[in-house]
């Protein structure tokens, strides 16, 4: 059974400085109806109260999976938090929470601090004016704290660089999380369908602007949208098509490269290859030689 309520401040040694990613602190808390919140036993750097809030020197997450409480931010400005609500914490920036007295909350937290959580949260992926992430707290970010309460109660050799693969994990559900809360509102289905019909005409040429318009979309509001549902522009989506299968007929058929560029309808056999050297480092008929001596 879960204890209630726990929390560890951790060691790291110079090898886990030097892996670039370090947790500090991990813990959980039940705070109960009318309770005094923060909790005592907390170091001085973390203490905080309502009053003054607090700024740290490292990132925190915090998971509410119970209750209701307020959290505010410098940047962000005070926001009402629910179960299933997370926050981030970032370093030096000024920030307060706390649960309402009336219900309490549920909450789990950890710390951590380096070169490699700087790059991960950074302006594209996180960033001060949207500190809190709705409705994260679904089975895998769960599991994923599971995961690091038991490597950091028992502390097994390398257990810092194992918290830390999790610990990135994590951010990277979250993220994933985040996203989708974004896109939620952006027609999955559309773009399912958009994505099938560039698939349809993976040997053709797309007018992407008149597609936009017979979905009644501008074609900037298409092309921003369709990124953010798969990582890259139409073209880009409809040109790594065309490679995945110009790899398969390298492979699979005899066809020259000048037939599969005409085939696949690019601009030209001259411009097929330039792509396909920049994508591999070969050039077709390299790739095709190379890839024919690894079935022998």
């Amino acid at each position: 059974m879960k204890p209630n309520s726990s929390k560890k401040y951790l060691p790291s040694s110079d090898i886990d400085l030097k892996w670039g990613f370090v947790v500090k602190n991990i813990g959980r808390n039940v705070i109960k109806k009318n309770a005094e919140y923060p909790s005592k036993g907390h170091p001085g750097n973390y203490i905080f109260s309502w009053e003054s809030g607090r700024i740290l020197e490292e990132y925190h997450f915090v998971l509410i999976t119970e209750g209701q409480g307020v959290f505010e931010s410098k940047t962000a400005g005070k926001m009402n938090i629910y179960g299933g609500d997370g926050f981030l914490l970032l370093p030096g920036e000024w920030h307060r929470y706390k649960p309402l007295t009336t219900t309490g909350w549920t909450e789990k937290w950890i710390g951590f601090s380096g070169n490699i959580p700087e790059l991960v949260i950074n302006e594209y992926f996180f960033n001060k004016q949207q500190p809190v992430i709705r409705n994260c707290a679904n089975i895998h970010i769960n599991n994923q704290f599971d995961t690091l309460f038991h490597l950091t109660e028992n502390e097994p050799f390398g257990f810092q660089r194992l918290a830390s693969g999790v610990c990135l994990q994590l951010l990277a559900e979250l993220f994933h999380v985040k996203q989708n809360i974004k896109q939620k509102d952006l027609q999955n289905t559309l773009f399912l369908k958009v994505k099938n019909l560039i698939h349809d005409e993976i040997d053709g040429h797309i007018d992407f602007q008149k597609m936009s318009e017979n979905f009644g979309m501008s074609y900037s509001k298409f092309r921003r949208d369709f990124k953010i549902h798969t990582g890259m522009a139409p073209l880009q989506y409809h040109l790594l098509l065309k490679f995945e299968k110009a790899k398969e007929l390298l492979i699979n058929s005899d066809l020259k490269a000048k037939e599969i560029a005409y085939q696949l309808g690019f601009e030209s056999d001259y411009y097929f290859c330039k792509f396909f050297k920049q994508k591999t480092g070969f050039t077709p008929l390299q790739f095709r030689t190379k890839r024919k001596s690894f079935k022998r």
